[in-house]
């Protein structure tokens, strides 16, 4: 089997997510962030006014760029809280430089995180009547060796599940 330069098993192989260190300096960022936008140093009405979750930065493989994911607390106001939010990403910026150490300091975008809206779609689907009706399990006798269970067959001894099969000794 041919190996690349890289130490991979082909040139062409799946794309991988990010690495441990792409997520080790997301998580940094994300901190940092948290700590600048609690400070409310941001001279906008409605980020003085609003409480923002971050809930996930990704950086990108070189860590020059960051997406990163917010939500306001409630929902509300989603779009204006994260337009705000890139109107002020260049000064967000600057406060990250001087918080975090990393070779680069990110260039951030924000955008509205969308996935507490589509657990709440996931919840009220699941909580359906037929939904429910439909991922009911059949009801099952208990397995638990008591003699309850399929009395069709007995349990199996270890000698039937050796790993040798043919159930002999060994």
């Amino acid at each position: 089997m041919k190996r690349d330069h890289r130490g991979g098993k082909s040139p062409k192989a799946a794309p991988r997510g990010p690495s441990q260190r792409q997520l080790r300096a997301g998580e940094l960022v994300r901190h940092a962030l948290v700590d600048i936008l609690r400070d409310g140093d941001l001279h906008d009405a409605l980020l003085q006014s609003a409480s923002v979750t971050v809930t996930e930065v990704r950086l990108s493989p070189d860590f020059k760029q960051a997406l990163c994911f917010v939500e306001p607390l409630g929902g509300t106001q989603a779009g204006e809280v994260v337009a705000a939010l890139n109107r002020h990403a260049r000064y967000l910026r600057g406060r990250l430089g001087r918080e975090i150490e990393l070779r680069f300091t990110p260039e951030l975008r924000f955008v509205h995180d969308e996935s507490f809206a589509e657990a709440q779609r996931m919840a009220a689907l699941f909580d359906k009547p037929e939904v429910r009706r439909d991922l009911g399990a059949p009801a099952q006798a208990p397995a638990d060796g008591n003699g309850e269970g399929d009395k069709g067959s007995p349990a199996p001894s270890r000698r039937d599940i050796s790993p040798g099969g043919g159930g002999g000794a060994g």
